[in-house]
């Protein structure tokens, strides 16, 4: 498969990375939907293959996307986009999602997705490789700060969606 990514950490669980095709909009969204009823958020998705087709593989694409694949099967991904600090001058890399299944998780999935992304940041000169993660979810902060990320508690996200975000964009 000439999209595979060798990385160690994928290698010792058995799967390999990939760059997400077209192919896995379906596996994509079935993961997103795992991972929402894991963030109990589930009453949020609407996402559906055909939307996700067109965002990440359409002809401007929005994000990009690896998956992870076990014996044929994708069981992991990561979602991310790239952005830009003001502060440091330079684009960084924004990890939307990742997720990897139950099954896999203890198996190096997670830290061979992070290290993929990670390096991509870095090969795109990227000064920053951010993402977001719920106060709740202390098995992944623990996680995240092993692999050296800091939680900034001093952050938080602001959001507009559905009729707030119409009411803001009307002049």
């Amino acid at each position: 498969m000439s999209n595979t990514l060798h990385t160690p950490a994928a290698a010792e669980s058995g799967a390999q990375l990939r760059a997400a095709g077209p192919q896995d909009a379906k596996a994509i969204v079935g993961l997103i939907r795992e991972l929402a009823v894991f963030e109990q958020l589930e009453h949020l998705v609407v996402v559906t293959p055909e939307s996700l087709t067109q965002h990440l593989f359409g002809p401007r694409p929005a994000a990009e996307a690896v998956v992870a694949e076990q014996d044929g099967q994708v069981v992991a991904f990561a979602l991310f986009f790239m952005n830009f600090s003001t502060f440091l001058g330079r684009p960084g890399l924004y990890l939307e999602d990742l997720y990897v299944q139950p099954a896999h998780r203890s198996a190096g999935l997670g830290r061979a997705l992070l290290q993929h992304l990670a390096g991509l940041a870095v090969a795109r000169g990227c000064g920053r490789f951010e993402w977001s993660v719920l106060d709740w979810n202390s098995r992944a902060i623990g996680f995240y700060e092993k692999m050296g990320a800091t939680v900034m508690p001093e952050w938080r996200i602001c959001r507009v969606t559905g009729d707030a975000l119409l009411a803001l964009a009307r002049p």
